[in-house]
């Protein structure tokens, strides 16, 4: 089978190599990444200039392809009929870094996944919920496992997966969690500061507020050690409050 990988950290970081390892026991393995970190990009696309592939020679000494775009670029042009057409499976990451909460709307990694749903193909997010990856083992053993078993039952055309292994030891994991999307608030988000020159500017930062006590969420799993599986939709749609806005009987032009 064929297999497309990309993720917003870049064409050389360590979680790629890993998750690129991993797969290769599946088939063919393409990997199209960014030339650049690409973090927090979100689900940006390339309009306003070329973008080009420049084939790489990875640290393991396989061949990939960096792209001067988004990760969401990377997958519309992994599945292009210029480089071949669709792959059977879009695997984005491995991140190094939590894709957990509304956190994830952020995310290069989650939106790469996301982008390969809307141009057809099965596709998983996986990330390592530190900044400090020490290991990415654990998660890329789990990334083969779980894309076997999508590879077995399918998804359905609009889902894809998003993952977040807790950064322990394979040992140390204490199994799998079926989780839904949690809240994520932060204190102090954006602060204000100089300049040498005496110019303000702002950095966004700020603290995460404790968010535990969310049964059956994507943050309450990896804080129990357990491996979070959340299946999102492309539909954004809340349907449950469709019919009290219609209640509303907005109307053109206002009465």
């Amino acid at each position: 089978m064929k297999i497309l990988i990309t993720n917003d950290d870049g064409i050389v970081a360590p979680g790629l190599l890993a998750l690129r390892a991993a797969l290769l026991e599946m088939g063919e393995v393409i990997a199209i990444a960014p030339d650049r970190p690409r973090s927090a990009c979100g689900h940006a696309v390339t309009l306003h200039k070329p973008l080009r592939l420049s084939r790489v020679e990875l640290p393991d000494g396989g061949e990939g392809f960096a792209c001067n775009g988004t990760p969401s670029d990377c997958i519309a042009l992994g599945v292009s009929e210029d480089l071949g057409g669709p792959p059977d499976l879009v695997v984005s990451g491995i991140n190094g870094g939590p894709n957990l909460g509304w956190d994830l709307t952020y995310s290069g990694t989650v939106a790469a996944a996301m982008e390969g749903v809307i141009c057809g193909v099965p596709s998983i997010a996986i990330s390592v919920t530190s900044h400090a990856v020490s290991d990415f083992g654990p998660a890329a053993r789990f990334a083969r496992y779980l894309s076997e078993e999508v590879v077995r039952h399918g998804l359905p055309q609009e889902v894809f997966l998003n993952v977040n292994v807790p950064p322990v030891p394979a040992e140390e994991i204490q199994g799998v969690a079926i989780t839904h999307q949690g809240r994520l608030i932060y204190e102090n988000r954006i602060e204000r500061r100089t300049d040498p020159r005496g110019r303000d500017y702002f950095w966004f930062t700020g603290d995460r507020v404790e968010h535990r006590g969310q049964p059956g969420s994507d943050i309450e799993a990896v804080a129990r050690n357990r491996i979070s599986v959340t299946p999102l939709r492309l539909d954004l749609t809340d349907h449950t409050r469709l019919a009290h806005l219609r209640a509303w009987e907005l109307e053109w032009p206002p009465g």
